[in-house]
């Protein structure tokens, strides 16, 4: 697809692209996302967030499109009524959770608007809560908590693990799951039809707005799924050499005001 032309809808990631490392907004990008209105382009989120940890979003941003939770497993509308939502197949939860576990990894489990987490003080669950703005559930096991997963979540300090898994659970399982890095530290599986690729297609059909017209920003590697439905992909200074190579132009860091400079020089002028 060439980038050049119209964009009449952006596509931004939250974490690591729109907010900043200390998951805020700021200022300029708040006012990157009322100039997009202004100038009649639309704008849209996706995350691997739950619904509930993007709602304090809506506000602010003046959301009015489809918000896609969990890559994509369940979209919403700014008011949370469900739209679409894509989980797991229930046969599946205990056997991807084994292997996830093989490499070490801790996994978490996503299940309508609650999350699940064997140990409320284990790796990375304090920075979690704080991110989604609500504290995670207690499980024991996986019992009982098989049906309607929207996602889960493999979680280590092991970089190497987690990359290692990832290439496991899509050897072994991706006829009947996604599953990509959202961070270092997470590996996301969710339904098939739950990637940010298959969000970026939604948005189109939804609102008659072909791939060409649609611009995507992001920094990580599950971002490059979305990259390629879109005419103009932007990745983040952040994001790794691997992801800005997938996109077609790259923006400063979200420590630099990545976003907002995305807009002001890449989007809005083909507005």
């Amino acid at each position: 697809m060439t980038d050049t032309g119209t964009i009449r809808l952006l596509l931004a990631d939250v974490d690591g692209t729109l907010v900043t490392p200390d998951k805020e907004l700021t200022d300029r990008a708040i006012n990157a996302v009322h100039k997009l209105r202004d100038a009649g382009i639309l704008f849209a989120i996706t995350s691997g967030r739950p619904p509930r940890g993007m709602a304090m979003l809506i506000e602010p941003l003046g959301l009015t499109t489809p918000i896609a939770a969990f890559n994509g497993g369940l979209l919403v509308n700014p008011d949370m009524s469900v739209v679409e939502q894509h989980v797991l197949p229930e046969g599946l939860v205990v056997p991807v959770s084994d292997l996830v576990g093989s490499f070490g990894l801790v996994t978490w489990i996503y299940r309508g608007p609650d999350w699940y987490v064997p140990d409320p003080n284990g790796y990375r669950v304090a920075p979690e809560s704080r991110t989604v703005r609500f504290e995670p559930k207690v499980m024991v096991s996986l019992d009982g908590l098989t049906s309607d997963v929207a996602k889960l979540v493999g979680v280590s300090g092991d970089f190497d693990a987690v990359a290692r898994a990832t290439t496991a659970v899509h050897d072994q399982f991706g006829d009947h799951v996604a599953a990509s890095r959202s961070q270092p530290y997470y590996l996301d599986v969710t339904h098939p039809n739950a990637n940010k690729g298959a969000v970026a297609r939604y948005l189109s059909a939804r609102f008659q707005i072909p791939p060409e017209e649609i611009a995507t920003i992001g920094d990580a590697a599950n971002d490059v799924l979305m990259f390629a439905h879109s005419g103009l992909s932007i990745a983040m200074g952040n994001a790794s050499l691997e992801v800005q190579r997938a996109a077609r132009r790259v923006t400063t860091a979200n420590t630099d005001e990545g976003f907002a400079n995305a807009v002001e020089r890449f989007v809005l002028p083909r507005g």
